[in-house]
């Protein structure tokens, strides 16, 4: 007798090969039949599947729930999307490997991300010991990337400049022991400080050590504004020098100065893939942005670190260089733009005497204060300690299911979980998919969008008997209804749980069941071997 048997499904399994109804068995985590001739097994529990999609569970390339996934372990933001992998260490600033002087300006920089639980255990130095963290028990497995600032953090410090030979060769040593201990590959923050500071041969320096270890590359590039090809076309090359293989995350064309041009992005891709350079990509599939408040400002300003970038602010000279910057010039951090402060929203704070600006944007605060819009954002910055984060409104539309549509295309939600109005990507990534753009507007049919969001992501993984429904798989898996799944987060009420999505299993277990978060933490990390990426 099978442990439990879903019966009726029309199952998808994330090949791309065409859905066929079934019958799955499910024993000690994994999958252990699938009963397509008429068969039904005795099983000790049954769940009636008729009428509704049984898929792998979906893969987020692009997750913030570092800390959160362990600070809330309920996490019901990302499993009742159907989320039964995150990667995580994203945009080169993560907690591990880090020494305790790294750790406590990280906290700082990236409150906004992950928050700042204040008594939280940072029992861990290694990227071993964050693995060994996340398999206490966690909702959803997880596994990491390497994050590239917090190595030169840690190495050459938080100055703007080049990193000599013997720090670049320490960084690749610290690298290589993070791919050992199980990290999948190496992130960039090439917007945010430290990352930044980073020129193109360290970073090809580092790639050739994940390539070596038969990882990935996932850079959030230069720029994705006035200069998203060119920053798009240098990672495609330090790819190409290094041989390693690249995944350009939260792959959007925003800002005015690409609009309608996401078909030069694809044509680039394409001409890298003719090249022979690998390459995959991951988007979320709405228009705005999300980030932090400080991420706007030149990068020249944030050197040195928080302490130093409060100094400049408070300095006249330097803090009417950033405001000029901001308002004529176009910064590095807000991607070469000017900034357009009608588009930037304040979506969290830490300091509750700000809660009162939550969902308004810079340009609304200023007119009613009757302030200039920079004062208002050097204000900000300060009060808050730089944990503000923001919402910015720059997106596309057509851009968007342009890189859609891209055959190596995988979906991320870059969600941020943190914040009184996060966006609503937090909570509606995945079912917006399956509602929006499969359903609605048939950009994406829905066995190629599961393909999208399971088994090309795990083959980028190298995923170990995971991202499809096969047998001798593990159970991560989700059953949900495609004439009603639906995302309910809206950028006014961001976090709802969305419909139509009625079980989520995880190596076996029931996070999900019949719509409702069940207590279990069946979560693991899953860490990179030369067999595959699995769990311990």
């Amino acid at each position: 007798m099978t442990d439990l048997l879903i019966r009726d499904a029309t199952v998808i399994d994330g090949s791309g090969a065409p859905a066929f109804p079934a019958h799955v068995s499910i024993d000690a985590g994994r999958i252990t039949g699938i009963h397509t001739d008429g068969s039904v097994p005795a099983a000790g529990r049954t769940i009636d599947a008729a009428g509704r999609a049984l898929t792998p569970g979906f893969i987020d390339m692009h997750a913030h729930s570092d800390l959160q996934i362990l600070v809330n372990p309920d996490h019901t933001a990302k499993v009742s999307q159907g989320v039964t992998l995150e990667v995580v260490g994203q945009d080169g600033l993560s907690f591990a490997p880090a020494d305790a002087a790294a750790r406590a300006q990280l906290r700082r920089q990236i409150a906004g991300w992950n928050g700042e639980p204040d008594d939280f255990d940072f029992d861990w130095d290694t990227v071993a010991g964050y693995l060994d963290r996340l398999d206490r028990g966690i909702a959803c497995n997880a596994a990491y990337l390497v994050p590239q600032g917090t190595l030169r953090l840690m190495v050459v410090g938080p100055d703007n400049r080049p990193a000599t030979s013997a720090e670049v060769a320490e960084m690749a040593r610290l690298l290589r022991v993070g791919l050992e201990e199980g990290a999948v590959g190496m992130s960039s923050g090439l917007t945010y400080p430290p990352s930044m500071f980073a020129d193109d041969e360290e970073l090809a320096t580092l790639c050739r050590v994940v390539a070596e270890a038969g990882g990935y590359y996932s850079p959030h590039h230069r720029s994705y504004g006035a200069g998203a090809l060119d920053a798009y076309a240098e990672m495609i090359e330090v790819a190409r020098t290094s041989g390693c293989a690249l995944h350009l995350t939260h792959a959007t064309m925003n800002f005015e100065p690409n609009r309608g041009r996401a078909g030069e992005l694809v044509d680039l891709i394409e001409a890298g893939l003719a090249d022979g350079v690998d390459i995959t990509l991951d988007t979320y599939p709405y228009l705005p942005g999300a980030t932090t408040l400080s991420a706007v400002l030149p990068s020249w300003s944030t050197a040195g670190g928080p302490d130093a970038l409060l100094a400049r602010i408070a300095d006249p000279t330097d803090r009417a260089r950033i405001a000029h910057e901001l308002d004529h010039v176009g910064t590095d951090g807000c991607h070469g733009c000017v900034t357009d402060w009608r588009t930037i929203q304040i979506s969290g704070v830490r300091n509750p005497e700000l809660s009162r600006h939550v969902g308004r944007t810079v340009a609304e605060i200023a007119e009613e204060s009757g302030q200039v819009a920079t004062e208002v954002f050097f204000d900000l910055l300060v009060r808050d300690r730089m944990a503000t984060t923001i919402l910015q409104h720059v997106g596309h539309e057509e851009n968007v299911q342009t890189i859609m549509r891209h055959r190596t295309h995988c979906g991320g939600s870059d969600a941020i979980l943190v914040g009184e109005r996060p966006h609503p990507r937090a909570w509606g990534t995945f079912p917006r998919y399956l509602a929006r753009y499969v359903r609605d507007l048939g950009v994406l049919d829905l066995v190629d969008c599961v393909h999208h969001l399971t088994g090309r992501p795990a083959s980028r993984l190298r995923l170990r008997e995971r991202g499809l429904v096969r047998e001798g798989y593990a159970a991560d898996l989700v059953l949900f209804d495609p004439d009603t799944v639906q995302d309910t987060a809206t950028f006014e009420e961001p976090q709802q749980q969305a419909r139509g999505i009625d079980w989520v299993l995880v190596n076996g277990t029931a996070v999900i069941e019949d719509g409702h978060r069940t207590d279990a933490l069946p979560g693991r990390a899953l860490r990179r071997t030369e067999e595959g990426t699995r769990p311990r």
